[in-house]
């Protein structure tokens, strides 16, 4: 089964993505995309408390789409001392599963995923039985956790409890093979693998001069690859390249797309409906493309320098 386009709302509630230029919608075009990406079919949209107004402008546009998932993310609770005691951790579990419910307009969450996967273990184990409990009272439907590595990853695949994972995944990614968490992933078929940042944060859409300046990448011959890539494989851009890798892995269910214009909206929806790549085109196009290091595929790494213009 093909994955599903996920419509991802950062970029509607803060300004986001090292390719964004025109900063955070207005109110009023972040509504006027949620509900055109709804109208061409969109069933789930991904959120998170930490995305500013976010499920605020989410709970406006699907007043009345009750039908359409919504996936949020607890807050990362960085207000939350390391030392705090259960009861404090549960009651900022509490605060921000209240605060989702509020904005987003809804009575449960259909899945609320962890930011921080190391609230896994923290404070004693208190958020994640703090979920549990809110997941055996009908709260949340469904349990998961946001990881940013192979190493979070599979300690998250471990819990039978972790029934969604959200990751980076991209066509330059080579961490989650190399690390079995594919596999492990295929060896759970019950969990829900959603992938984000298909573009890296659309710098895989974008010139060199996008790019940060990383150890060991060669960005001009690197992005002169991708394209050469994408007229071998009939790909219209870069973009489409990316986004057919993506959607060529079997163990992906749903890839998270943000965008804060309508016209982007537009152009990921064409993309989408377009065949993706086969298991084998997608394993020929590893073999083409270089092991880039693990800085360039983490933005967190990314060295700090004044923005391009």
């Amino acid at each position: 089964m093909a994955a599903e386009f996920v419509l991802g709302s950062v970029q509607l509630g803060i300004s986001y993505g090292v390719a964004n230029r025109g900063g955070k919608p207005s109110r009023g075009s972040a509504l006027r995309l949620v509900r055109r990406a709804l109208d061409a079919g969109v069933a789930s949209i991904d959120t998170a408390r930490a995305y500013g107004d976010s499920e605020e402008r989410l709970g406006e546009a699907l007043q009345d789409r009750k039908h359409v998932r919504t996936i949020t993310k607890l807050s990362p609770l960085s207000g939350l001392p390391v030392n705090a005691s259960r009861g404090k951790a549960r009651a900022a579990v509490d605060e921000s599963i209240a605060a989702s419910l509020a904005a987003l307009k809804r009575n449960r969450i259909d899945c609320l995923l962890l930011h921080r996967a190391a609230h896994m273990t923290s404070h004693g184990g208190a958020v994640w039985d703090r979920l549990i409990e809110l997941l055996e009272d009908g709260t949340v439907d469904v349990l998961g956790v946001s990881v940013q590595t192979p190493q979070e990853a599979l300690a998250a695949l471990e819990c039978p409890d972790v029934q969604h994972i959200q990751l980076p995944f991209n066509i330059l990614d080579w961490r989650w093979r190399e690390a079995g968490v594919i596999a492990r992933i295929k060896a759970r078929a019950h969990v829900t693998v959603h992938a984000r940042s298909v573009y890296l944060q659309g710098l895989l859409a974008s010139d060199a001069g996008f790019w940060p300046q990383v150890e060991g990448v060669d960005a001009p011959a690197l992005v002169r690859t991708l394209r050469d890539l994408a007229r071998d494989y009939d790909r219209e851009n870069t973009a489409d390249l990316c986004m057919a890798f993506a959607r060529g892995q079997s163990w992906i269910d749903g890839i998270v797309v943000g965008m804060e214009t309508e016209t982007q909206l537009e152009e990921n929806l064409r993309l989408f409906v377009r065949r993706p790549l086969s298991a084998e085109d997608c394993a020929a196009i590893q073999h083409h493309l270089p092991r880039v290091p693990e800085t360039l595929l983490n933005p967190a790494l990314w060295p700090k320098g004044p923005a391009p213009v």
